[in-house]
């Protein structure tokens, strides 16, 4: 029997407030899509401030990842392109606050060069995927994102084997994969089964990395 604790109120608000999202997705509703991602996201970043984020390096790093991402999904909520440009570098800061993170825990080669191998590949497969389908100006962003993502996913893979404990990595993967559902609606083909695979992985991600502190 899983035992909640007041603590644990913003991840439980996060994923209701996913559903809820995942249903005004369904129902094509605008505003309660809105209302509901800023909500999720809000969430957890105050479950991350409740784990006690602010009282280790490692804590606010995450903590700082966190609040990047809250920005970038505030920015992609909009259909403009500069905007939506804005929540990439959002979400790309955030990376670079989740490496720092995972690099200065624990590393192992052994798990670097794992991660690497594998991650590396499927971002030169998606990458061959997405890439002829970006404008001009879309591209180098997509490919700086791409690359970012690709080397938080190393790093968690490191500190994974190094402590053998894999919450960070299982996190880091499904942001990844989550990210492939935010390209295909935004880039290739829209539609609801994105948000159906592609939401659930992202705040579970997100929540995954909160618990982690």
């Amino acid at each position: 029997m899983i035992e909640l604790s007041f603590w644990d109120i913003p991840a439980v608000v996060c994923l209701v407030s996913m559903l809820a999202m995942l249903f005004c997705e369904f129902k094509i509703y605008e505003r309660g899509i809105a209302t509901f991602k800023v909500i999720a996201s809000t969430a957890f970043v105050v479950a991350g401030y409740f784990q006690g984020a602010d009282e280790t390096f490692y804590g606010t790093c995450i903590l700082a990842a966190l609040i990047l991402s809250w920005w970038g999904d505030v920015f992609l909520l909009s259909k403009s392109e500069p905007i939506f440009k804005l929540g990439i570098l959002a979400f790309l800061l955030g990376h670079v606050a989740y490496v720092v993170a995972f690099a200065q825990s624990a590393f192992s080669w052994t798990g670097a060069a794992g991660g690497l191998g594998v991650v590396g590949l499927i971002a030169l497969l998606v990458g061959r995927w997405l890439i002829p389908k970006l404008d001009a100006g879309m591209k180098s962003a997509v490919i700086a994102y791409i690359t970012v993502i690709s080397i938080m996913v190393v790093f968690a893979s490191a500190l994974s084997v190094a402590t053998m404990h894999f919450q960070v990595l299982l996190g880091a993967a499904m942001f990844f994969v989550s990210d492939l559902a935010v390209a295909k609606h935004r880039f290739v083909s829209p539609s609801f089964a994105n948000k159906v695979w592609g939401l659930p992985l992202y705040y579970g991600a997100q929540i995954i990395f909160v618990y982690t502190i």
